[in-house]
């Protein structure tokens, strides 16, 4: 990376000093952190309150069978620790909450959003914009995933795109519906990217972009969109 120009060594000193938050160890959230951490982010912390399962292994490449019972973000921390011994890895055993999102929040740059619920996403959209920090946001769905950064100054946030969560019950999860593995491993690198961009201020970031992508057609798609004026979230900043 200190070899291109619009990195360099400025640059890898921005990824050393930033900190930066995932919200899930799980499909997205593994591949996200592994190239940060491979990247040189120089803390990094993972929110998640679950264990390893064996549906789990095909898409959350940080684990392994010996993993299976243990919890997520203590084995992802030591994984990514020892990838890179150079950086600071918190975890954060607690499902996020109403209650302790804002403490959580606080201590980091950049949300990297991998959650697998609605709740969790505008919880997370919502904490966000108050404490100012931008979200790298991916969501998944058997074979299609979804990219974008909300909560940017000058940018629209989750709810200027969808304003109110669905049913509960009108939205399978990944263990209803299947998800095939390597589908997030592409969301979550493409999550790093974004994050990368972030802090080095290289590129065009997914500001008011909603990439779609569509793995059995290999192709993309993108939907642009502008913050709303009456938001209930982010409408007092426009």
């Amino acid at each position: 990376q200190l070899m291109l120009g619009e990195v360099g060594f400025e640059g890898q000193a921005n990824l050393r000093a930033a900190r930066v938050c995932l919200i899930g160890a799980g499909g997205l959230g593994t591949p996200a952190a592994m190239y940060l951490a491979a990247a040189g982010v120089g803390t990094i912390g993972i929110v998640d309150f679950d264990t390893v399962d064996v549906s789990n292994l095909h898409r959350q490449v940080l684990y392994g069978t010996e993993d299976v019972g243990a919890k997520k973000a203590s084995v992802a921390a030591a994984r990514l620790a020892a990838m890179n011994p150079n950086i600071t890895i918190h975890a954060h055993e607690t499902m996020l909450t109403a209650t302790n999102a804002e403490a959580i929040l606080s201590g980091y740059d950049i949300i990297v959003d991998g959650s697998d619920n609605f709740l969790t996403r505008y919880l997370v959209n919502d904490v966000a914009l108050r404490l100012g920090k931008p979200v790298v946001f991916g969501a998944i769905f058997r074979f299609t995933g979804q990219l974008s950064v909300f909560g940017l100054p000058d940018g629209p946030c989750y709810r200027c795109l969808f304003p109110e969560p669905p049913d509960p019950s009108e939205v399978p999860s990944c263990a209803e519906t299947g998800v095939l593995g390597v589908l997030p491993g592409v969301i979550g690198m493409l999550q790093a990217t974004e994050t990368i961009k972030l802090i080095t201020g290289i590129g065009e970031v997914m500001k008011g972009r909603l990439l779609m992508y569509d793995a059995l057609a290999m192709r993309t798609s993108e939907l642009r969109f502008e913050r709303v004026p009456d938001c209930p979230a982010c409408g007092h900043r426009a």
